[in-house]
């Protein structure tokens, strides 16, 4: 109950500063509801046909890079393929897609604490390294665990491995990239270990 008047009262708050589509309205303002450091941070949650290599892509505007007040853009793709099956992603399961955009906005946490010229360099480095698109992946799933939603990023990840007919290559590139299960659980030990210090 009490979670739930917390989400009544950041809703209010939160779509003053985020432009939302009315078809994840919900899922988007849940997501939100983890993340009250992003309250004033001015979103905005965008459908486009499609995105390269990805299903939603967070990053900043890049004319509000040097501006007190920086601005950013969640782009969702309209839909996605997972072997021989295409999904419109408004339609996928109400906690994935919570899922997906709750690693999203850890995206965006990360990029609060870098500099414009931090945020250049970083995109630079994602166009050309692995190596940096595993790190930066894999902070955007710690912000998200971090901001306790675990649940919601584990589902979505059980939601694109265990799909039938997922392509092998896709399959590793997510296990590669992105933090495991166990070591989900781990962060979580880890997070539940500090609050009681």
């Amino acid at each position: 109950m009490q979670h739930l008047i917390f989400f009544i009262l950041m809703s209010m708050t939160i779509t003053a500063q985020h432009e939302i589509p009315e078809s994840i309205n919900e899922e988007t303002n849940i997501a939100l509801s983890y993340y009250p450091e992003l309250e004033q941070t001015a979103i905005q949650f965008k459908f486009k046909k499609k995105i390269k290599k990805s299903t939603m892509q967070a990053q900043p505007l890049f004319k509000t890079l040097f501006s007190k007040k920086r601005y950013y853009v969640i782009l969702i793709s309209e839909k996605f393929t997972i072997g021989d099956t295409s999904y419109l992603t408004k339609d996928i399961p109400k906690d994935i897609l919570i899922g997906w955009i709750g690693h999203e906005l850890g995206h965006i946490m990360d990029y609060q604490n870098k500099s414009a010229f931090g945020l250049i360099w970083f995109g630079i480095k994602y166009v050309f390294s692995k190596n940096h698109i595993k790190t930066a992946e894999r902070a955007a799933d710690t912000y998200a665990v971090n901001s306790g939603m675990e649940n919601y990023i584990l589902k979505t990840k059980n939601f694109i491995l265990k799909q039938a007919g997922i392509p092998e290559k896709y399959r590793n590139r997510i296990k590669t990239l992105y933090l495991s299960p166990e070591e989900i659980m781990q962060l979580i030990e880890e997070r539940d270990l500090n609050k009681v210090l």
